[in-house]
């Protein structure tokens, strides 16, 4: 008797979370693609010292098929330096196998965007020693998976 209980709860817990699910999805309103987002960083600078004719080597390199926003960071704490691409690229190459493969157009233009940062603030794009110690450790080892699956964008 007390299974057949547990069993009408659960059935009853999962037709709510679906109802809530569906509520959910009809109430959200359509979210902008990937592509659509701004990647920005805050550079310590002045606004008066970026202008978009004038970028970073690394989104120099991008041309025209980006946009670019400079505006003051909040607080007045240095610009906010956005950039975003024109197009949207192929629905396969956004996809999450393309990511995980690094194959992803927004993962070389957030290292770009990282890349000018550096630039922008000490002038050089600081890089780690290479091989870092003579002999893998296990940490090493974990450091080096992290550093891989973070596929050069810097983020895990």
């Amino acid at each position: 008797m007390a299974s057949g209980k547990t069993l009408l709860a659960a059935a009853a817990g999962l037709a709510a979370g679906a109802v809530v699910v569906t509520r959910r999805r009809q109430a959200a309103p359509t979210a902008p693609s990937a592509f659509d987002r701004w990647l920005t960083v805050t550079v310590n600078c002045a606004p008066a010292d970026l202008r978009p004719e004038k970028l970073p080597a690394p989104l120099q390199e991008y041309g025209d098929r980006i946009e670019t926003r400079i505006r003051p960071a909040p607080g007045d704490h240095g610009t906010e330096l956005a950039v975003r691409l024109k197009e949207d690229p192929p629905e396969a190459a956004s996809s999450l196998p393309a990511r995980l493969a690094g194959a992803d157009p927004r993962q070389d233009l957030r290292r770009a965007l990282r890349e000018a940062k550096a630039l922008l603030e000490t002038g050089e794009v600081m890089l780690p020693d290479t091989p870092p110690t003579t002999h893998d450790t296990p940490g090493g080892r974990l450091v080096g998976l992290l550093s891989r699956r973070a596929s050069g964008e810097g983020v895990l």
